[in-house]
């Protein structure tokens, strides 16, 4: 089939996220929606990305709801404020506005802290001084459970103590881990005492030095969601199996609980997508840039002379499907070929 010819310019693709929706507010579990967009400003956004923000910001339009721009600023090593102004740029460029609802992982660090001492109140968290060497031994493999070892049974006391003083920057760097407390025989590898802290004396471009312990990203993600009042927290397959894991924390802590939704991944033959090959090939000179046309970042299509609506014509074409495929380029360039077509003055 040819490429361009995959989906019915006259019929919209189907789109199961809005079945369950509708189901959602038919049913009263929520009164309306509420979505995000939460990037982690590690590098330029990329075309993979622009599916993401069309869906979430679209669905948003559609039922009259709002979308967030959360930053995931939970890995200080690897975040910079260039990455930051970059998203908001692209994300504006693609005809998006998240108006007064942009916020930060970053900005519910207290609360984060907090929940995790009520976790650990209940007997769900514990430290473990385990090396990461030793706990990824310990977890097992797909056919044997996982082992637990003498942290597990530290007293509630004691595993208060130890992470306020994670806290205060007692230890080195590594040296302890606070855990989910949940079951490491689950057949989900998630789900086996998960790591929710570690400790990182590393500068971090909003906080400063106040922090040196911070939240792995299945720790912050669900709760920030749940801060924000999230509906409908719209993520890629490969989270798929965090799912029983977002569920718990929020269960446990008895907080508001969004509904996780996962979605394909828009994946297309030919190109380099992902943040760390990119980020490479900045690194070694291959490229003159976050923003070189070769590039498939936002940014580099800009630069290159691809529209905003023709990169959203591409999304609303793709659709939202169930299952991970890859989608010709040519797709792509068609795209920016209908819209030109209809956009070009003739002389």
């Amino acid at each position: 089939m040819n490429p361009v010819e995959e989906k019915n310019p006259e019929t919209k693709p189907s789109n199961f996220i809005k079945d369950i929706i509708d189901e959602h507010l038919k049913s009263g579990r929520f009164k309306e929606v509420v979505t995000r967009f939460p990037p982690e400003p590690n590098g330029y956004l990329h075309i993979g990305h622009a599916k993401s923000i069309c869906l979430n910001f679209g669905l948003a339009k559609d039922y009259n709801g709002s979308c967030n721009l959360r930053f995931d600023d939970t890995n200080p090593e690897k975040e910079e404020e260039e990455y930051v102004k970059s998203i908001k740029e692209d994300i504006k460029w693609l005809g998006f506005d998240w108006e007064d609802r942009e916020f930060y992982a970053s900005d519910y660090f207290e609360q984060l802290y907090e929940y995790a001492v009520k976790l650990i109140k209940k007997g769900k968290a514990y430290v473990d001084s385990s090396t990461m060497e030793e706990i990824r031994s310990m977890r097992g493999t797909l056919t044997e459970p996982g082992k637990e070892n003498t942290f597990r049974n530290r007293t509630i006391e004691e595993n208060l103590n130890l992470f306020e003083r994670m806290r205060n920057g007692e230890f080195k760097d590594g040296e302890h881990v606070l855990r989910a407390k949940i079951d490491m025989s689950s057949p989900n590898f998630n789900m086996r005492d998960p790591v929710m802290y570690r400790i990182k004396h590393a500068h971090h471009h909003r906080t400063g030095d106040k922090w040196c312990i911070y939240p792995m990203y299945d720790w912050a993600h669900g709760q920030s969601d749940s801060i924000e009042g999230i509906t409908h927290s719209i993520c890629t397959l490969e989270f798929e199996n965090h799912r029983p894991l977002y569920d718990w924390f929020i269960d446990e802590l008895e907080i508001h609980h969004p509904q996780q939704i996962e979605f394909a991944r828009l994946n297309l033959n030919y190109t380099v997508m992902s943040k760390r090959k990119l980020l490479q090939l900045v690194k070694e000179g291959y490229v003159t840039g976050w923003n070189d046309p070769r590039m498939m970042t936002i940014s580099g299509l800009r630069r290159r002379g691809y529209t905003p609506e023709s990169i959203r014509s591409l999304a609303e074409r793709v659709g939202v499907a169930k299952r991970d495929n890859v989608i010709d380029v040519a797709l792509l360039e068609h795209s920016i070929r209908e819209d030109l077509n209809e956009r070009a003055q003739r002389v």
